[in-house]
């Protein structure tokens, strides 16, 4: 699957200069299985893009398509079955239930598709070097270790697609590294393609290639 921006501005930042090879206010497409990093400086909309993509903010204007479909058109079952199956995601927030543990948060989200058997989900966690976490509150983590609980969480899932804002942000060289083996790995696997925005250039990965914002 390939998306498309056609013109994309969104509101808020319409009044904020972009630079000429900006995605927004251009023609972009995101080629399916391409491994890509999204580089901007902070304030520039990486996390608009994000919730824009994955269709939870709409102010803007221009057209974002998956294929030759206008991602507006889609109905509530259409966007349930994409974010199910096409589309995944590791937000900025990460969006994990504090109150539950690693396992409830993972088991909640692989019930969904069934995508993964729970030692495959736990052989996941040991790669990060987490599944000693396993029975442990998310609340309880500290900020990196949510961050690999986030990432494998996406992956619990069949996708096209994996987007993800700043999945590194509290993570050293060598945690990122092995977490971007696997994501690379796991996309591999299911011929999908992902975008890792970034406040800045990333040389750790040989991404396809580099947009900015």
């Amino acid at each position: 699957m390939d998306i498309h921006f056609e013109n994309v501005m969104p509101h808020p930042l319409a009044s904020i200069e972009h630079s000429s090879d900006s995605i927004w206010g251009s023609k972009v497409s995101l080629k399916g299985g391409h491994k890509i990093l999204l580089n901007a400086s902070s304030g520039k909309g990486k996390s608009t893009f994000a919730m824009t993509v994955f269709g939870i903010r709409t102010d803007y204007d221009g057209i974002v398509r998956y294929d030759d479909r206008d991602i507006q058109s889609f109905s509530v079952d259409e966007w349930v079955q994409i974010r199910q199956r096409k589309i995944a995601t590791v937000f900025q927030d990460l969006q994990l239930f504090h109150n539950l543990s690693v396992a409830e948060n993972l088991l909640l989200k692989n019930q969904l598709t069934d995508f993964k058997t729970e030692q495959e989900i736990k052989n996941l966690l040991a790669v990060l070097e987490i599944d000693h976490k396993w029975n442990d509150s998310c609340g309880l983590l500290s900020m990196g270790q949510q961050q690999r609980v986030a990432i494998v969480r996406a992956l619990c899932q069949p996708f096209h697609w994996l987007i993800m804002d700043e999945p590194f942000s509290h993570l050293d060289e060598r945690n990122s590294v092995r977490c971007l083996e696997m994501i690379a790995a796991e996309c591999d696997a299911q011929k999908a393609g992902f975008v890792l925005t970034s406040l800045d250039d990333d040389e750790r990965f040989p991404y396809d290639y580099e947009l900015k914002l």
